[in-house]
């Protein structure tokens, strides 16, 4: 296809934001970046081009592989760029640490009872006057 789309219409058509105000927020903001340059709405996106574009706790960097502008079902969606070899990585091992951390926290057994409350709300009013 050589049909020109913005990035924030197609970063809503391959599914990364909801709606193309969120996606227009993240590019103004500085999160997303064009063959990595932060980029206004309204450049055009090329195919071959890479994008680094967060999601949740990652950020994912894709190649751009077609051009769309509507919005159509996530299998299609995903037909729309390729997510490098090291992101995948990347990700995976960012992944792996955040569930190692998660275990090594212990959480509590049963919620404070009224003592327990008020010892807590007492310690952070001391730690708040200090």
């Amino acid at each position: 296809m050589s049909e020109q789309v913005r990035i924030d219409k197609w970063l809503w058509a391959a599914r990364f934001f909801k709606t193309r105000g969120l996606a227009k927020k993240a590019i103004e903001g500085g999160k997303v970046h064009y063959n990595g340059e932060r980029v206004k709405t309204s450049k055009n996106v090329e195919v071959g081009a890479m994008l680094k574009v967060p999601q949740g706790w990652d950020t994912l960097e894709i190649e751009i592989v077609d051009v769309s502008d509507q919005r159509r079902g996530a299998p299609e969606a995903r037909a729309l760029y390729r997510e490098t070899e090291q992101s995948v990585v990347r990700r995976d091992r960012e992944a792996e640490n955040r569930k190692l951390a998660n275990q090594s926290m212990m959480a509590p057994k049963n919620r404070p009872d009224k003592k327990g409350r008020r010892d807590i709300h007492r310690f952070q009013r001391q730690v708040l006057d200090d």
